[in-house]
């Protein structure tokens, strides 16, 4: 609905929010700094993450090239940020309106997707249960596509697949940071709940990577051939 209102008249209101390598940069800090001791403990979710650093300026690349445009975007796509009719089913509003700003379309899909495609909790410590329903990737990025294929780009749909595991992946990133920097933004309910955000953002990257080939092919059919 806010596809023809330019994205520059619109403030900025977190800066950052969805800046993938600032995200890098900080969570290279944090390991650096290390000023809870941690760092050496989580070795090989520090190591899961600095391995898929080239991944981070993808869709900065995309915006910079032309191949994808700012637009209005909520940001924080989370299913409790739609209220729903309990009796109907039938969406009502969005809510949930801080985060609203400039960026790119494609952080709103992939954000929808790290939260709806996965059956299990974000901070589920069974490792088994997580995973990506494709059942679920299609029904979203058939409603999804449905509304937006017309004024998206061709390689912004391209990258929506692509996106779904970046934002996750920036997402295990803030909770790593977060946990090697002392749990100071994030409220946690036991001790290590952000370590254990961390390693079910990862698990869910895992099976993303596993499954690309068909999300991406989910999203082709769906996207008109781009």
């Amino acid at each position: 609905m806010l596809s023809d209102l330019d994205a520059a008249l619109i403030h900025e209101t977190i800066p950052h929010f969805h800046d993938t390598p600032w995200r890098f940069t900080r969570f290279a800090e944090a390991v650096r700094s290390d000023v809870r001791n941690r760092a050496r403990k989580v070795k090989d979710d520090i190591d899961a993450i600095m391995r898929r650093e080239s991944d981070a300026v993808v869709l900065r690349n995309r915006a910079a090239d032309g191949g994808a445009v700012r637009r209005i975007v909520h940001n924080d796509t989370k299913l409790n940020n739609v209220l729903i009719d309990d009796a109907t089913g039938v969406g009502i509003c969005v809510i949930d309106l801080d985060t609203v700003m400039p960026g790119l379309s494609m952080y709103d899909f992939g954000d929808c997707c790290r939260i709806a495609v996965n059956p299990a909790a974000e901070d589920e410590r069974d490792l088994s249960k997580v995973k990506a329903d494709l059942a679920l990737f299609r029904l979203i990025a058939e409603g999804y596509l449905s509304a937006a294929r017309d004024f998206l780009l061709p390689a912004e749909i391209r990258h929506l697949a692509f996106s779904a595991k970046l934002i996750t992946l920036e997402q295990a990133v803030r909770f790593l940071t977060d946990y090697l920097q002392g749990d100071v933004y994030y409220k946690i309910h036991r001790p290590e709940h952000n370590l254990d955000r961390c390693r079910t953002q990862l698990a869910l990257v895992d099976d993303m990577e596993r499954k690309m080939g068909e999300m991406q092919a989910i999203i082709g059919e769906n996207g008109r051939g781009t």
